[in-house]
């Protein structure tokens, strides 16, 4: 039995026109003219025996009819791209586009890499790292690591761990006529802000840090700030002043002995570190084999965490 579908060439209009409620911006993507879109939709809609957009003078709006044709219609270029990429790329081995936040690149998953090459060397991370998020309709990455509540609606979530916030600075810093050994010394020393996350009220920061530790008479916005929280956390390495560090981020450089953590209290962050991707490239096996060994390094380092917070703990009682 045949089946009658409309041509491609209308229906991928079609998606883009109602992705960007405009002929003209449809045109730019398609890399034809906005006559041409507008002749696609016209020959849709005839076909179907229907309108799918309202036109008025200066924009476009979708009819109910098109609200309901647009989500299918869109899953399925969506699920054609995938497959499409699967066909051209070795979904076995080969290269592995990863995209993350350049903090998390540089303090955690770089450096632990090597391990992941070791035991899958025929697959070969290539990271790209920005602040905004992937959509993988219009990007080629196989999967992102992200910061935030787990909430992406539509693609394929895991959870890889949660995250705690404390001050961290140089060893140097606790030695010396203002050593750092409780939190009211910090009236003595420089603060240093992570700009990247200071702006979200449920990040991180000097102010409801030094409100749990019940410190005041410190101006928690004193001190100079970094785009990035690899360069904040850089600038504590150099003896520069103290940061308030991720766990997930600092544990590197606190078992190497380039930072310590003077004092407590730690805080919950509310943001968790996700693995996301579409749910057709989670069945890649180089997807999946990626998965796995985040959740086995993942796993060491709460495990290693929980144990120096309980350890910290049991020396201060």
């Amino acid at each position: 039995m045949s089946r009658r579908l409309p041509p491609l060439g209308a229906l991928r209009a079609f998606e883009v026109a109602a992705r960007h409620l405009s002929f003209t911006k449809a045109a730019e993507e398609l890399c034809v003219t906005q006559a041409a879109v507008s002749h696609h939709i016209k020959a849709l809609e005839q076909e179907l025996g229907l309108s799918l957009f309202k036109r008025f003078n200066r924009r476009l709006a979708l009819t109910d009819a098109g609200q309901k044709y647009l989500p299918p219609i869109r899953d399925a270029f969506e699920l054609m791209s995938v497959a499409t990429r699967h066909i051209r790329d070795d979904e076995s081995s080969g290269q592995l586009r990863i995209a993350t936040l350049s903090s998390f690149a540089t303090k955690w998953l770089i450096p632990r890499l090597p391990r992941f090459r070791e035991r899958q060397p025929d697959i070969d991370p290539m990271i790209s790292t920005s602040y905004g998020l992937v959509d993988f309709r219009s990007e080629e990455f196989d999967v992102a690591i992200r910061l935030g509540r787990g909430n992406y609606p539509g693609l394929h979530v895991l959870h890889l761990m949660d995250d705690w916030a404390f001050p961290v600075c140089s060893p140097r810093l606790r030695t010396g006529a203002r050593a750092l050994r409780e939190p009211a010394h910090l009236k003595h020393h420089v603060l240093l802000h992570d700009s990247a996350v200071s702006q979200d009220r449920d990040a991180p920061n000097w102010r409801n840090w030094l409100t749990a530790a019940g410190v005041t008479g410190i101006a928690s916005d004193r001190g100079p700030a970094y785009s990035d929280t690899a360069l904040a956390l850089q600038a504590a390495i150099a003896g520069n002043g103290v940061a308030l560090g991720r766990r997930s981020l600092v544990i590197d450089d606190m078992r190497a002995g380039h930072l310590v953590q003077p004092f407590g209290p730690e805080l919950p962050t509310q943001f968790a570190w996700y693995l996301v991707c579409s749910p057709a490239s989670a069945e890649q096996r180089k997807v999946r084999a990626f998965r796995d060994w985040l959740l086995s390094e993942t796993a060491h380092d709460t495990k290693s965490g929980r144990r120096r917070v309980s350890s910290t703990s049991a020396g201060r009682s």
